[in-house]
């Protein structure tokens, strides 16, 4: 079966000015040369430290920014919603009117997604401030609304940037069963974190993203472990 998504040894370069004269760049490939393939129907976790290329790499795979080299191929028609902190949010808008928007942009009609609405508020557990500006939102309550609003919009592809990771326990826990619940319907996802129980736990395969290179991929225990014990190894040297 053609993966949904297929990455072939692409690498991503920032680039920004230095010094006081002009002309003057610097470069920090992000990404140097990462291959992987996102198949129908699983859960891929990409585990790394801060700062090893996991948001850039979840961003290419949104479509968000293409690679500098290598390529990118995704299957025509593909729906695919990053969920991360600020991403796709508008600050001046309420939690509801975000709510419309981001599922329209993931296809549904505005019709279907004012239908969903009170089941939105009642997951994300918002209350009130469901009424109130992104901008007053916490990180936790931005975590909230956007994983509400991506269970309801039900797009291909769900791109889950450490939002699991952010808030208090009881909706962690719940986010987490209510994405078992969707992979287990056959549903397709991509979860990074730095946090290697999470992806053991809920995780079908897992990529290792090590200095902006895959490090290790295969089965969610044994990439697990081999990055715990890099990470060890890095604390006590």
């Amino acid at each position: 079966m053609n993966p949904l998504i297929s990455l072939q040894e692409a690498g991503l370069c920032y680039r920004r000015a230095t010094g006081f004269f002009k002309g003057q760049r610097s470069e920090f490939w992000a990404l140097k040369s990462v291959s992987l393939e996102i198949h129908a129907g699983e859960t891929l976790g990409i585990l790394g430290r801060n700062g090893a290329g996991k948001s850039t790499l979840m961003r290419i795979l949104a479509g968000i920014i293409l690679p500098d080299r290598g390529t990118l191929h995704a299957q025509p028609g593909l729906r695919t919603t990053l969920l991360s902190i600020g991403v796709g949010s508008h600050s001046t808008l309420s939690g509801r009117q975000n709510a419309i928007l981001n599922g329209m942009m993931l296809g549904a009609t505005r019709k279907q997604m004012i239908a969903r609405l009170d089941k939105i508020k009642e997951f994300s557990e918002l209350g009130d401030f469901f009424e109130a500006p992104i901008y007053t939102y916490s990180s936790g309550m931005h975590a909230r609304l956007g994983f509400a609003t991506a269970m309801e919009a039900d797009p291909d592809i769900m791109l889950i940037d450490e939002m699991l990771s952010v808030g208090d326990s009881s909706f962690q826990q719940k986010s987490a069963e209510a994405l078992m619940a969707r992979l287990k319907s056959g549903k397709t996802a991509v979860l990074i974190s730095h946090d290697a129980r999470t992806i053991a736990r809920l995780c079908s395969r897992a990529v290792w993203i090590e200095e902006g290179t895959v490090a290790a991929a295969g089965a969610p225990d044994e990439v697990s472990k081999k990055y715990e014990e890099a990470m060890r190894q890095k604390t006590a040297a």
